[in-house]
């Protein structure tokens, strides 16, 4: 897939399938049958959820670019950016290669720009996703600071909040709060999103700590804004969260469209995470036709 300007007055209409993970939606796209040359401004149209089809990532299913994988993985936000890594998104992709007949492996390799990712359709029909291991080094995420440390205290206008960092295939800021409920996550969200120590951006998740196993938490993501579902948030809130010993190696993420299973043994190890992915319906966009002059 590239994002060049396509000029043509007129194309062919465009199949997709309409997708979630636990209401975090995407319209997936399947680049190993058909061409798929999408601008930046296609992408924005296509997102619009008044005069599109509306979503929060586009997932574009590629032929695998090597011989050890089974399909390349391109995941674009609602505004047009392409970004490395989407977990809610890996699950969809799964379902979809599987439904869709492109492969009869239940164990799916599956190449990202963040590295090879894997996927295991279960027996239930839920997806578990390895998601590699998290990575911590003030460089690795990126974010500008002297040296690493479990917490950082960035300043936000007048405010300064502790913020835990952690880099899952995409980079997130966790902040522990007292209730998600309450969280200022509509006006602290977007000022720690384009915060100047984070060069790339970053997701920024506000956490509720219930128990050891359980958290709630809301994920505020770059180039989208809050979404009802963040499977590489969850990652990063619970790495975070049993690094600074608040919590086990096995935790229930309550997020507002529903509940993920993370699973982190500690350092070193690989996080993995298990949740549903649902197909709601397929589609076929037919491009509008350009004004006309005046």
């Amino acid at each position: 897939m590239t994002t060049t300007s396509t000029t043509a007055l007129r194309r062919p209409p465009l199949p997709f399938t309409k997708m979630h993970g636990l209401g975090n939606d995407f319209l997936v796209l399947d680049a190993t049958r058909q061409p798929v040359a999408l601008s930046p401004e296609d992408i924005r149209a296509l997102a619009d959820r008044h005069f599109g089809v509306g979503f929060d990532q586009l997932l574009v299913v590629t032929p695998g670019p090597r011989a050890d994988v089974d399909f390349g993985y391109r995941i674009f936000n609602a505004d047009g950016s392409e970004v490395e890594q989407c977990g809610n998104g890996a699950r969809c992709f799964a379902r979809f290669v599987h439904d869709q007949g492109l492969t009869d492996q239940r164990r799916i390799r599956v190449q990202t720009c963040a590295g090879t990712i894997v996927l295991h359709i279960t027996d239930t029909g839920h997806v578990q996703v390895d998601m590699g291991m998290p990575r911590f080094l003030p460089q690795e995420i990126p974010f500008s600071a002297p040296a690493p440390a479990l917490r950082y205290p960035v300043a936000v206008g007048d405010e300064m909040v502790q913020l835990a960092v952690v880099n899952m295939g995409n980079p997130h800021a966790v902040l522990r709060v007292a209730d998600v409920d309450s969280a200022p996550v509509a006006t602290l969200g977007p000022q720690l999103e384009s915060h100047p120590r984070f060069p790339a951006r970053v997701n920024v998740g506000f956490m509720q700590v219930l128990a050891p196993d359980r958290i709630r938490l809301r994920v505020y993501e770059r180039g989208t804004g809050e979404t009802l579902a963040c499977g590489t948030g969850a990652c990063a809130a619970v790495v975070a969260g049993q690094r600074l010993g608040w919590l086990g190696q096995h935790v229930t993420v309550l997020l507002p469209g529903g509940p993920l299973q993370i699973d982190w043994p500690g350092e070193g190890q690989h996080v993995h995470m298990q949740g549903p992915a649902t197909r709601v319906y397929d589609g076929l966009w037919h491009w509008p036709e350009a004004a006309p002059a005046v």
